[in-house]
């Protein structure tokens, strides 16, 4: 199983170098993609995801064998972490949905601020509304994590 680890990592290290490599020499009309750019890139993606799969499969077994705990040790079951898990959720959405509000509430105040300096106060307000969508999240995970 290490062999397919190593395996993975290289793979992701010659990705992450070929993405350098592009942002320092980006493709032009002057200089064309090579033929077997599109093949090879498409290549490694599909073996990422073969041995991807491989390694959960083969390390499924591992993963969820039972050690012995240690004395006086914390265990971690399973549903702790899935609860947990859950528990972040809503704080992750809830921002992910502040900074699509964010956006274009922003976007428009800025422009009525140059139309009109006095409504500066009320656009604020806007974008505390849009960004309270957050907040609500966070105090969603504070009260999970007090159930918890």
């Amino acid at each position: 199983m290490f062999w397919l680890a190593a395996f993975m990592t290289f793979n992701i290290i010659g990705l992450i170098a070929l993405g350098v490599y592009f942002e320092l020499r980006p493709l032009s009309r002057e200089r064309p993609a090579p033929r077997w750019f599109k093949a090879g890139i498409g290549g490694n993606l599909l073996l990422f995801v073969f041995a991807e799969a491989i390694l959960l499969l083969t390390g499924l077994h591992d993963a969820m064998a039972q050690a012995a705990p240690a004395a006086g040790a914390h265990e971690v079951s399973v549903g702790f972490g899935l609860a947990m898990i859950g528990i972040g959720i809503p704080t992750g959405l809830a921002t992910i949905g502040a900074g699509i509000a964010v956006g274009p509430v922003g976007a428009a105040s800025l422009a009525v601020i140059t139309e009109k300096p006095e409504i500066f106060g009320r656009t604020l307000i806007y974008l505390g509304l849009a960004e309270g969508i957050a907040i609500y999240g966070l105090v969603v995970t504070i009260l999970m994590l007090g159930k918890l």
